[in-house]
């Protein structure tokens, strides 16, 4: 029997096996403009702070190489948050 594969999280369900990418993310405040970045990136040490609106789990089920404009964003108001989310998707992949 076929495990199902769909993860349903913030209102939204999400076809784990169309999945191209998936990564987690920062949403960062840079002088008013807001710009997602690698959460690597948001977490090294910088000498002039990043602040951090929010904490994203990206959903990317476009080919590799091609624009994702079906990419689904998953938002999350702390770091542990996004752990514990990362952590439900992941279930489905055991």
């Amino acid at each position: 029997m076929k495990k199902n594969m769909i993860y349903e999280a913030q209102g939204k369900r999400i076809d784990l096996t169309q999945l191209t990418r998936l990564y987690p993310a920062a949403t960062v405040d840079v002088h008013g403009e807001l710009a997602q970045v690698s959460l690597e990136w948001a977490k090294m040490e910088k000498k002039q702070e990043v602040p951090i609106a929010s904490y994203v789990l990206i959903f990317d089920i476009d080919p590799l190489g091609e624009v994702p404009n079906n990419r689904i964003e998953l938002v999350y108001e702390s770091e542990e948050a996004l752990i514990e989310g990362m952590k439900e998707v992941a279930k489905y992949f055991e």
